[in-house]
């Protein structure tokens, strides 16, 4: 893949989704599909698929389709998936339990390293099988372990502190769950989760169709 390339980011927000449904389509045995075949899987069209996927290299032969052991393993390095991804929680109430104690990062190699919080209750229990510690640690241990990415689940009024720490060490990427802008260094990346706002989105969704 050309770095110097630009790639859309809706192109970037599809692939997961490919990646997802491959991982389907590899555990039910499946070796061969067709982009009419993904079509019908992921809602996308054809031609969007084959278009997103020749961002990144020809990984189809015309009228034989894809491989699905080749493309899955093409798509996980393009995601970063191929090697092991170092995270830390910030904030260790229901969202930080949940996030850590989610299984699904164990298919993909995804270690959650430490959870960081303030709260002097919460300090030392072990959460799933990642201690708690003291946030006033975050930055010396984001540091000695060479972490890339920080996920946030504080409440609103303790993330200027969170993006504070971050902003001092070598964090590339932050999972953003706090309901908030975050006022970061310019070389780190952010993906931002506001659960509420994707409820309302619902809520509309589903008002628009009672109409």
């Amino acid at each position: 893949m050309n770095k110097d390339k630009y790639i859309s980011f809706n192109v970037i927000r599809r692939l997961p989704k490919y990646h997802s449904y491959l991982a389907d389509l590899k555990e039910k045995g499946v070796s061969k599909v067709s982009s009419k075949e993904l079509s019908k899987i992921t809602g996308f069209t054809a031609s969007q698929i084959r278009q997103d996927l020749n961002n990144f290299g020809g990984f189809g032969i015309q009228g034989t389709g894809y491989e699905v052991e080749g493309l899955y393993t093409e798509l996980s390095q393009i995601l970063g998936l191929n090697s092991t991804l170092s995270a830390v929680i910030f904030g260790a109430g229901n969202l930080g339990h949940a996030i850590a104690n989610y299984t699904g990062f164990n298919k993909f190699d995804i270690n959650i390293k430490a959870i960081f919080d303030v709260n002097k209750d919460m300090i030392g229990r072990k959460i799933k099988n990642t201690i708690v510690m003291d946030l006033k640690d975050a930055k010396k241990y984001i540091d000695d372990n060479k972490v890339k990415i920080a996920i946030i689940c504080t409440p609103k009024d303790a993330v200027s502190g969170v993006v504070d720490i971050i902003n001092k060490t070598k964090i590339k990427g932050v999972w953003n769950f706090a309901p908030t802008d975050l006022k970061l260094n310019k070389n780190i990346k952010v993906e931002s989760v506001n659960l509420l706002n994707s409820l309302f989105v619902l809520s509309y969704l589903v008002k628009a169709n009672d109409m």
